[in-house]
């Protein structure tokens, strides 16, 4: 999903760190290089060893998915909601479209729920730290399986819903909304993300992408008292203490 840009971002390359991946990401971004911040808290993809990290200097941010594992495990992904919410009856291995894909927390549980799923992420810097995570994630043999199970597409996913090249089961819509940010960690993380994308204001618009595609259902990911993306009533949804899952049912 398409959203304005705000503060612009350096490369920097740590002590140690990986030059081949800070030149690459400097050509590709079209910006500075440098080797340590500044004193104006500005935003930096750090080219670690480890890997790719956003940073401002004090928050850093990365997509990490073998701290995910424990979520990952076969009993916890019986009682996951979002698992339930997307399963589609006399489906062995539904294909989802994660329209929002973020640092790709809910493509994780989904892929290793055993969905196909193909993310869209149109920010370059999110898609960046996303791909980094798949990458890693591809080396370890606990997540390989998994993440070939996931596509990522640097897209606007409203441009390209209506262009795949086959309908999916499933769309999964978790648009930006600071009011669901409560933990101090997802505080964290919101605030360096909201420096690159400002929250969703066009919901309408990506809902009505998502039903272009011809899918199955719509599932909508909100905060449990929120109000709903669009002005249609879901079928039915599944609640937590925390979220809702909004679902839209098509036939077909």
């Amino acid at each position: 999903m398409q959203n304005n840009s705000t503060d612009p971002v350096r490369i920097l390359l740590p002590a140690g760190g990986n030059t081949v991946k800070a030149e690459a990401l400097t050509k590709q971004f079209n910006t500075t290089l440098v080797t340590e911040h500044d004193e104006a808290g500005g935003l930096y993809l750090c080219a670690g060893a480890d890997g790719l990290s956003l940073t401002d200097g004090s928050l850093s941010l990365t997509v990490d998915f073998d701290q995910e594992r424990k979520r990952l495990s076969p009993g916890n992904l019986q009682r996951e909601m979002l698992v339930k919410a997307c399963r589609i009856k006399g489906r062995e291995r539904p294909l989802v479209v994660d329209a929002t894909a973020g640092l790709g927390e809910d493509s994780i549980l989904l892929a290793a729920a055993g969905f196909s799923v193909r993310l869209y992420e149109y920010n370059p810097v999110i898609a960046a730290l996303l791909r980094d995570g798949l990458e890693r994630a591809a080396k370890n043999p606990a997540l390989a399986e998994t993440v070939a199970r996931m596509d990522l597409h640097e897209a606007d996913s409203v441009a390209a819903l209506p262009a795949l090249p086959q309908p999916p089961d499933v769309v999964l819509l978790d648009p930006m909304f600071p009011q669901r940010q409560k933990s101090a960690l997802v505080k964290k993380k919101f605030q360096l993300l909201q420096r690159l994308e400002q929250p969703c204001e066009n919901g309408a618009e990506l809902f009505a992408a998502a039903v272009e595609a011809n899918p199955k259902k719509i599932v909508v990911k909100r905060p449990v008292k929120g109000e709903a993306l669009t002005e249609h009533k879901p079928d039915y949804s599944l609640t937590g203490k925390a979220i809702r899952y909004d679902c839209y049912v098509f036939a077909h």
